[in-house]
């Protein structure tokens, strides 16, 4: 074999609790391929990690890849990892206890693997080959069903002592808040900058009183729904729209006063309403974060659903 196709090759698996993303990268961050196979959760997800491995060896089989082509392997997982690659406190939505995952991947696949928690890696991928690329300090912020975040400092990912670092989501943000949010406290981030928190935002606005809006016209009620009543210049949608960048610009603010981030990328469903959805956050980030901080920029996150196994294989690549 030429030297110089030693390490051609990188594979990044993003583990979700429905199914496993896995790719396959050159050297050079394109990715050649990439497939999905079932997450299967039976038995304590005992099968998980040697499906993937199975399926790395079908699909390195399938290419003609050589086990000396591959640099290695990077996994995003749905849980705190620590720096050895420890899942810490196992990840209940795959039925999995505390275990080292890097090393047992390694036990299957006798190859190089590096892990860490999914949001970090997704943020990874971001800064490598998506909306934060040419910046080492950034914050990804996923606004889905919950909020998650990923913090890169100096090109690394900050993990924490335990793999918990980057949670935005549940920063304290509203002391008045009789519902409770996922994690058990109340008045998390989480609870008001989500899709589902958006929802509650409106439900709460519309109950507030008879105001005539778009978002009573009997459709779902939905955070898209509330951000295309915006462009459409609905009335009470932007007071929405501005009640939900008051808590996450104040949030974010927080945020980059402790890391100090070049610039915060925003993906997730939400981010699908586009650059208006940072003209609501921004002026109130602005308005709290610390002056020295303040040159912190607003971007939107470029990779979608593959964010997870570009920041996977960029563990490796990098």
């Amino acid at each position: 074999m030429n030297e110089a196709d030693i390490g051609k090759y990188a594979f990044g698996v993003d583990i979700g609790g429905t199914t496993v993303k896995l790719g396959l990268f050159d050297r050079d961050a394109h990715v050649l391929d990439k497939w999905e196979i079932p997450t299967v959760k039976d038995n304590e997800g005992a099968a998980i990690l040697p499906d993937i491995a199975e399926s790395i060896r079908s699909k390195m089989k399938e290419k003609s890849i050589l086990l000396d082509e591959v640099v290695g392997v990077g996994v995003g997982a749905p849980g705190a990892v620590d720096d050895e690659g420890v899942m810490v406190n196992g990840a209940v939505n795959l039925g999995w206890g505390v275990f080292n995952l890097s090393n047992t991947l390694n036990g299957y696949l006798h190859l190089p693997v590096e892990s860490a928690n999914d949001a970090n890696v997704a943020a990874y991928g971001e800064m490598w080959q998506g909306g934060g690329k040419g910046y080492k300090n950034l914050v990804a912020v996923t606004l889905g069903t919950g909020v998650g975040g990923g913090i890169i400092v100096n090109g690394k990912i900050l993990n924490g002592a335990v793999g918990g670092a980057g949670e935005i989501g549940h920063i304290h943000i509203e002391d008045n808040e009789p519902e409770q949010c996922g994690c058990k406290n109340r008045g998390c981030l989480e609870q008001y900058a989500s899709a589902t928190g958006i929802v509650r935002l409106a439900k709460r606005r519309l109950e507030k009183d008879a105001s005539p809006s778009i978002l009573r016209e009997g459709g779902e009620l939905t955070a898209k729904a509330v951000f295309d009543a915006v462009k459409a210049g609905d009335v009470v949608a932007v007071e929405i729209a501005q009640r939900f960048g008051e808590y996450l610009g104040k949030g974010l603010a927080a945020v980059a006063d402790v890391v100090n981030p070049e610039v915060f990328v925003i993906g997730g469903g939400v981010s699908k309403a586009g650059e208006i959805l940072l003209s609501y956050i921004e002026p109130a980030f602005q308005k709290y974060v610390f002056p020295a901080c303040r040159g912190a920029k607003f971007t939107l996150a470029t990779l979608g659903n593959d964010a997870g196994i570009y920041g996977a294989a960029g563990l490796i690549l990098r």
